[in-house]
């Protein structure tokens, strides 16, 4: 076994019906940018009635038919966010904890320790969270997995990483293995994966591998580590 193979993120995908929600951090092939891309998806109907919305660079994952939301506290929050020279992503609310900490003088994982799995037994869905630091015409990231140590979700398992940025080199983490009943969660530490150059090449290449009938959303954001502009890019399925 290769402990440092660099897997296409489409192949590690395929195949694979329920992922659940990816977050995805590195430095493109070319050194050149940034990479920060997060999607979500969906087994039952309250989970697939969403959109991603953009405000204001900011992202939210918000209702498609309002008339349909049943129960909107886990499924409705702000993804992305930027504090300074910090760009957050997250699977749920706890963007705003670590906005809230970095901005009171917080680490992000000294914000993170206030908070733990989803409250969904038998699931007891991880919250996953990453965070890039851009200094010096560069970038480090951090992951996080707050995950249930048992089956019972008597109490939170806390799993932290910190990476530098290189050529090519990304990180993937998502909330579960594959599908079950009790769902299984994420195991071992994130996984490494290419980044392309080409932002489309890379959201395509995503997109298209997430399970058809499961995939709700991708954003997909490339920060230019010279200028400090970006392009994104949003697929709903839900139109």
């Amino acid at each position: 076994m290769d402990i440092y193979k660099v897997n296409d993120i489409g192949e590690l995908i395929e195949g694979n019906s329920y992922v659940g929600r990816g977050i995805v951090i590195g430095k493109t092939a070319d050194s050149k940018k940034a990479c920060c891309a997060y999607f979500i998806m969906g087994r039952s109907a309250n989970s697939r009635n969403r959109i991603f919305t953009v405000k204001n660079g900011e992202v939210f994952t918000e209702p498609f038919d309002v008339s349909k939301v049943e129960d909107p506290s886990l499924i409705i929050y702000a993804a992305v966010r930027q504090f300074e020279n910090n760009l957050i992503v997250t699977n749920g609310d706890q963007t705003d904890t670590i906005y809230d900490g970095l901005k009171d003088g917080k680490c992000f994982n000294k914000s993170l320790s206030t908070r733990c799995f989803e409250p969904d037994s038998p699931n007891f869905t991880p919250r996953i969270s990453g965070m890039l630091t851009f200094e010096n015409g560069d970038f480090t990231y951090k992951m996080s997995i707050l995950k249930s140590i048992d089956a019972e979700g008597s109490d939170c398992a806390r799993y932290s990483f910190s990476y530098p940025s290189k050529a090519g080199l990304g990180h993937f983490i998502h909330t579960y293995v594959c599908d079950g009943n009790p769902i299984p969660t994420f195991q071992g530490e994130p996984e490494r994966v290419e980044i392309d150059s080409d932002i489309d090449i890379f959201t395509n290449k995503l997109w298209n591998a997430l399970d058809n009938d499961n995939k709700i959303s991708l954003y997909v954001r490339y920060v230019d580590l010279e200028s400090g502009e970006y392009d994104e890019r949003l697929i709903n399925k839900n139109k």
